[in-house]
């Protein structure tokens, strides 16, 4: 598993690609294979200056395409996809590397509070802790403390978690800057960076673009110098001399000879500071005979004729910011080595590998899902080919390639539809549920497990012909190893084939459902909230255990809540004993698996509460599995958070048979549809 850093700022012209730049050279002298990712991007195509920079910087090349999310226009068009596109391309690059510096978006998209929390919530989603970066330059302690406690703030309201603080840039008193981010950092890893000019110096090629300027003598390979200062030249020659600096542009109007040649002869000169450029302005052009001189000395110091006046001339060089750019050794030079002077990587890097998994949200599940199911590899048949929802949702599981699939259907009318809604099944087979070998060796076998109860093999091809039928056929007899159905039938419909052919597993009395209760920052399991309406003790003991596994199976560590009315000895009554029962069969069958109840809700999940009321139980206030007593009370329950809380339910997952079998509600999403595909290919390969 490869160690991920997001370094993000939550203010444009913090210097995030310098501290970016800094963590790639740290990572690399301990890992072998450090990668590097950018979320957002103005453009696939057009150059990003921090993502080439850092690309550059690499010991193992990346290909630019595996390192690029989205775009702005992509996010203004579809957040959510958006969002989802940028963590299963993060995973895809990361999946290849040791380590990755993940850097995010510059603010030139949408408004920046906006902007920020985007981040935040992005880095939640691939599970990488944060390393935030605020602006030092010009600003007081307190408004250094402000900004970086409400970027602290913001991103855990997102529940992304906070590695540590830069406060860089700093122009002031750099110990006040770090006891200042030190105070807003609640324990989090904090850093003052001093601000280097050098960094944040433009090129002379870019100060001629803002310009409009054109190229007059000198060498073009000169434009990539950095420019660290700015002349106005509108005093006398001598006083010019006086106020050159080194590697500093010197900016004065075409018509003043005098000043062109002293700088000139300076650049040339041991005893004077080496000018960067020189800006002629007002778009005058030297006297001929003074041209003719330039051009006899061969001067490799660019100078550059703009059209503008003085003032507006000197405004636009002035508004020029400067980036890291490959190539820029110097620059480079500099950036890691104020890394190394002010922010302990060692510590950085060693905090981070021991920093423990945060929140679990929705779509981090989702695509930890996806992957499971990948590696599982399970083939998954979808008896409703003729609903537009299963297509869709075969196309994007093909694309993933979270599981091979079987979708029953005229094929002739499944590709025709499939080419009508510009999606790709071609790597799915397209089976008939009337193929004759198929029906004949299906109806001879349901005939046979059905002997008993008077089945018929004329009247089993009747029976086998029907999808859901055919589809838990094929799963019975290996073609398959678990199927997905009910977007068009109802949950009996789905279910009764498997109860009679497939059958429950040993020591499991019954076949109940869990919901995988997607909540902002975690996942509970629910149990049963589908099936079963009425469950005895002995049945509420069979679904917990069955629940604790399903939760234990998609990475949910098992603390299992009997849920009643009651908490501990504080209730009596049929309900409540019946719970109690149920408890106390969990314990003598599973004495391994943490298990309480009866207890109530509040006190199953909130820390608070269990306080007060069972403050020595392992699973109150740290409840992950809660089984409820009856089908009234989940069903109701399962909904109320869904819908109020807005948690993402993924179910029912059928749980008990022998071999996976899942139901769909009928009106699914093909986001529903996708996670339950992938949810029957791990429990297939958990059962394979």
């Amino acid at each position: 598993m490869s160690t991920h850093v997001y370094v993000a700022a939550s203010e444009h012209a913090a210097g995030k690609s310098g501290i970016a730049l800094g963590l790639v050279a740290a990572l690399a002298s301990q890992v072998h294979r450090v990668g590097v990712f950018r979320p957002v991007v103005a453009s696939r195509t057009d150059s990003d200056p921090v993502l080439d920079l850092l690309l550059s910087q690499l010991a193992t090349p990346m290909d630019r395409a595996a390192a690029i999310g989205v775009t702005y226009s992509d996010i203004h068009d579809d957040r959510d996809t958006a969002m989802e596109t940028i963590v299963a391309r993060f995973h895809a690059a990361a999946a290849e590397r040791d380590a990755m510096v993940i850097v995010g978006s510059d603010f030139s998209g949408v408004p920046s509070p906006t902007e920020f929390g985007f981040n935040a919530e992005l880095a939640a989603n691939i599970d990488a802790p944060m390393l935030l970066v605020v602006s030092g330059a010009d600003r007081s302690r307190e408004e250094i403390r402000t900004a970086a406690a409400l970027s602290v703030a913001e991103a855990e309201a997102r529940h992304a978690r906070v590695l540590g603080l830069v406060a860089n840039r700093v122009t002031g008193d750099l110990e006040v800057a770090a006891e200042a981010v030190a105070s807003a950092g609640h324990g989090v890893l904090t850093y003052a960076v001093p601000d280097v000019p050098l960094l944040r110096a433009p090129t002379v090629g870019q100060l001629l673009t803002a310009v409009d300027g054109t190229l007059m003598y000198g060498d073009p390979a000169r434009l990539d110098d950095t420019c660290l200062g700015l002349v106005v030249a509108a005093m006398t020659m001598p006083h010019v001399l006086d106020r050159l600096v080194e590697d500093g542009a010197v900016l004065t109007p075409g018509d003043r000879e005098d000043v062109v040649l002293a700088v000139l002869l300076a650049h040339a000169s041991s005893t004077f500071p080496t000018p960067a450029a020189l800006f002629l302005n007002g778009g005058f052009a030297p006297t001929p005979q003074v041209q003719r001189l330039i051009e006899g000395i061969h001067p490799d110091l660019p100078v550059i004729g703009c059209p503008a006046g003085t003032s507006a001339t000197a405004a636009q060089l002035a508004g020029v910011r400067g980036d890291l750019r490959p190539g820029q050794t110097r620059k480079i030079g500099a950036a890691e080595e104020v890394f190394r002077e002010h922010i302990d990587a060692t510590r950085l890097v060693e905090r981070l590998r021991a920093t423990s998994a945060g929140a679990v949200t929705p779509l981090m599940f989702e695509q930890r899902l996806i992957s499971q199911a990948r590696a599982a590899q399970a083939h998954i048949v979808l008896p409703e080919g003729s609903d537009d929802r299963i297509l869709d949702a075969a196309d994007r599981i093909l694309h993933r390639g979270a599981a091979r699939l079987t979708i029953l259907g005229d094929p002739e009318s499944l590709r025709a539809r499939a080419g009508e809604l510009g999606l790709r099944i071609e790597g799915a087979q397209l089976l008939s549920p009337s193929d004759p070998e198929h029906v004949e060796r299906y109806a001879a076998r349901y005939a046979e497990l059905r002997a008993a109860k008077g089945m018929t093999l004329d009247r089993a091809r009747e029976v086998v012909q029907d999808v859901s039928y055919f589809g838990t056929m094929m799963v019975l007899l290996g073609e398959a190893d678990g199927m997905v159905s009910g977007a068009a039938h109802t949950t009996a419909h789905t279910i009764r084939p498997a109860l009679e052919v497939i059958k429950t597993v040993p020591d499991v009395s019954i076949v109940s459902s869990v919901f995988l209760m997607c909540l902002a920052d975690q996942v509970l399991v629910y149990g049963d909230c589908a099936v079963n309406p009425e469950p005895t003790a002995e049945q509420l003991a069979d679904i917990a255990l069955s629940s604790a596994e399903t939760a234990a199976q998609f990475g949910v560590e098992p603390r299992v809540a009997m849920l009643s009315y009651s908490t501990g000895s504080s209730g009596s009554g049929a309900d409540v004993e019946k719970v109690r029962a149920a408890t106390e069969l969990v314990r003598s069958r599973r004495p391994d698996l943490p298990v309480e109840g009866p207890i109530q809700y509040d006190a199953a999940v909130d820390p608070a509460v269990a306080a007060s009321k069972l403050k020595d139980s392992p699973v109150a206030g740290r409840a992950t599995v809660l089984i409820f007593p009856d089908l009234n009370t989940g069903n109701n329950t399962y909904k109320a958070v869904q819908r109020s809380a807005g948690a993402v339910a993924i179910g029912p997952v059928l749980q008990g048979l022998r071999r996976p079998v899942n139901d769909l509600s009928r009106g699914a999403l093909v986001r529903d549809i996708v996670n339950t595909i992938a949810i029957t290919a791990v429990q297939a390969g958990a059962v394979r």
